[in-house]
């Protein structure tokens, strides 16, 4: 299964790429959780992110994160290899720890404003829906690669369990910035274990104390465990104004524009 997968990685990328956003559109047109302000025209300019960044990191660096396993086998190097673990208990290990380190990066990009210009590029879309999940500066992008390369060599993680966290990552990164509606018991339940639609939602709010909470891309137990765990917005799920205070106009949803916003200044979110 492990051959298979890595004989297949671009196809069960795409596959798992593209099964999920379609299957979360479907669900937005649906059960939408609040209407849109700026509609779909938004999608290309959030795709189109996601495009780039796909494209910098495949032309910028010689190999990517399951590259880097498959060197960090074949050197014995890292911790996994060299404690010779077996697969089956590798893999959520490696799913673990990696969560973990998305949270406490998520975390640093908040916190430093070097990083913060990157990532307030995400937090500008006015709206939140699937494909806000995509979207990130192609330098964040870039960057978010080299410090999991940097994790799966110190780990010895596994090639098949990188490139399963990573489908994985992808596809619940989607889920939660869904704008689709969930059962309250059903997302009471859900977010016992994995971020919701709800839970992240706030992450989104134009609110400093409650854009700064809620870190979490799958696993919810992170923001509990370090206390950044927020239940709900103030002004309730459909209340709740998404985005950045100063950029909440229809300029977020130009692509050239959302490229160059980190290297402008806005009196928004200043760190």
């Amino acid at each position: 299964m492990s051959a298979f997968l890595l004989g297949h990685e671009p196809a069960v990328r795409l596959a798992g790429f593209a099964g999920v956003l379609a299957a979360m559109a479907l669900w937005e047109l649906v059960a939408p959780r609040r209407a849109l302000l700026r509609g779909r025209r938004r999608w290309w300019t959030n795709l189109g992110l996601s495009a780039a960044g796909t494209l910098l990191i495949r032309f910028a660096l010689p190999t990517l994160a399951v590259g880097i396993a498959i060197w960090a086998a074949t050197e014995n190097v890292g911790l996994f290899n060299r404690l010779d673990l077996p697969l089956l208990l590798s893999i959520p290990l490696t799913i673990i720890a990696l969560d973990l380190l998305i949270y406490a990066q998520h975390v640093a990009f908040h916190r430093f404003s070097i990083f913060w210009r990157l990532h307030r590029v995400h937090h500008a879309d006015p709206d939140i829906d699937t494909t806000t999940g995509v979207r990130f500066h192609p330098l964040e992008i870039f960057v978010s690669m080299l410090i999991k390369m940097a994790a799966v060599a110190a780990l010895g993680a596994p090639a098949v369990a990188v490139l399963v966290f990573e489908v994985l990552l992808n596809g619940t990164t989607m889920f939660n910035h869904g704008n689709v509606r969930l059962g309250e018991a059903v997302d009471r339940a859900l977010r016992l274990v994995i971020v919701t639609p709800d839970m992240h939602r706030v992450h989104h709010s134009v609110e400093r104390d409650e854009h700064d909470s809620n870190f979490g891309f799958n696993l919810s137990i992170w923001d509990r465990l370090f206390g950044t765990y927020r239940a709900s917005p103030r002004g309730g799920q459909t209340g709740m104004r998404i985005g950045l205070a100063d950029c909440t106009d229809f300029k977020p949803t130009w692509f050239f524009w959302s490229l160059a916003l980190p290297f402008f200044k806005l009196k928004e979110g200043a760190r």
